[in-house]
């Protein structure tokens, strides 16, 4: 490769006040140097990177029609267009689930299994008018991602949209076929519904929508219920993600559900971020399916674990999880709620979480919250249809992943959540550029 110099653009903190540097470096020859290096090896290559997004709830559309027309477009552009953050996929509740004002379904009558009465009402008027500006800012259809919370509460053994309860068996059919008439009716109204999961963490009762599954009752439903009624819909170009849960034991439920006759059923296996690192149980993944695309479908703050008002400790969260899940096969990320109240809501449990921009409703004010920065590291510069390639670094204390994107400029990212700066030395085919990771700082570096 001919590269001459590096671009290096870095985001820290001075003050409470964001500073971004933008520094070009020259590429010298490899002096022989032992210490200090980031190696990069474009030749190495592992899996490719679809793209990033994030979830379009009714709680989001809510807070969205409360914006004034400026902040909408200063929001939907520093999300969704290209030289920004880049934003192609959005994911979006089947029904409700706990960020939307209260419980709603598109069939309310359990007589009614013909769907006669099926209606997005709600839809309609909280998520749509989001998804419509987005997708004009973004000048095209966004790859929607559908998932359930949970099914209406009377197909569940305890009546209650709430509080887990399981599928009752008589209604396996009637939900599938339902799940089919949301993509259809999104389909209909010339949106792209690319992705399905089957259920939004089907291991946790939660006190909001939610619905258990057992590894078996995943499969079965999976097998005999949704995959023909996908064929019977014409819906088989859906790609289908099973678990959509923590990583801490995505591995296991792999290997329960994906068998040889529905491994062609499964495209891959979506995860969320809450239960810690677990990248191993990616990396075991993707080892033992190498097939099978590894998407993490929600990340946020909760603000029942973690302090509001820590920004930065949050964003390097949200930087650290990202570089050891791209490092371990990961091939798409979306974000949680694309924003929400002052208070991290509304939510009909109060189940209250940050996202990367907040509108305060009484100041009348949009925020940019430290994770979109830290996010605009990784979304602006790894494009979609990037590779993943080979790097050796010779600390844990400065993290980094590294892509080679279809215009063949090489992208990584460096992390460096210590209290001192960080001496690298990057190096590339026999040459090399020194950088300083400062304290505290994310930096991306082009070449």
């Amino acid at each position: 490769m001919s590269k001459t110099k590096i671009q290096y653009v870095s985001t820290l903190y001075k003050g409470g006040e964001k500073c971004r540097q933008e520094k070009e470096i020259e590429l010298v020859p490899d002096g022989g140097e032992e210490n200090g290096l980031l190696n990069l090896y474009p030749s190495v290559t592992y899996q490719v990177f679809e793209g990033f997004g994030g979830a379009i709830t009714e709680s989001s559309g809510y807070i969205y029609g409360q914006m004034g027309e400026e902040q909408k477009t200063q929001m939907l552009k520093a999300y969704f267009e290209e030289d920004a953050m880049g934003y192609r996929m959005v994911r979006i509740p089947i029904d409700s689930c706990d960020f939307s004002l209260g419980h709603y379904e598109a069939v309310e009558d359990e007589e009614d299994r013909a769907f006669e009465g099926f209606q997005l009402e709600r839809v309609e008027k909280n998520i749509l008018p989001l998804l419509n500006d987005a997708q004009k800012v973004y000048g095209g259809n966004l790859e929607i991602m559908l998932t359930p919370w949970s099914p209406p509460a009377y197909m569940k053994t305890n009546g209650d949209r709430n509080h887990g309860g399981t599928l009752k068996p008589e209604y396996r059919k009637v939900w599938a076929d339902y799940i089919c008439r949301y993509i259809k009716e999104y389909r209909s109204r010339g949106y792209q519904i690319k992705r399905l999961s089957l259920q939004n963490e089907p291991k946790a009762v939660q006190t909001w929508d939610s619905c258990i599954y057992t590894a078996k009752q995943e499969k079965e439903f999976l097998r005999d219920y949704m995959w023909p009624a996908l064929q019977e819909n014409g819906l088989s170009d859906v790609e289908v993600f099973i678990w959509d849960h923590n990583k801490e034991r995505a591995f296991e439920r792999a290997c329960e559900i994906i068998d040889e006759t529905t491994d062609p059923m499964i495209t891959g296996i979506a995860f969320h971020w809450y239960s810690g690192d677990h990248f191993e149980a990616l990396g075991m993944i993707h080892e033992r399916f190498p097939d099978k695309k590894l998407i993490l479908s929600e990340a946020c703050i909760e603000y029942s674990k973690f302090a509001a008002d820590d920004d930065l400790k949050n964003a390097q969260k949200y930087a650290h999880d990202m570089i050891g899940n791209m490092n371990h096969g990961m091939n798409a990320f979306y974000d949680w709620n694309i924003v929400l109240d002052e208070n991290g809501g509304p939510n009909h449990v109060g189940n209250f979480c940050d996202a990367p921009f907040l509108f305060d409703t009484t100041k009348r004010e949009l925020l940019r919250r430290n994770t979109a920065d830290y996010l605009w590291h990784f979304t602006h510069f790894i494009k979609p249809g990037a590779v993943r390639i080979g790097i050796s670094s010779y600390t844990d204390e400065v993290e980094a992943t590294a892509f080679l994107n279809p215009d063949d400029s090489i992208v990584c990212i460096l992390l460096n959540r210590t209290d001192h700066d960080i001496e690298v030395n990057v190096r590339l085919d026999n040459k090399m550029a020194q950088i300083v990771a400062a304290s505290c700082c994310i930096g991306s570096i082009t070449i």
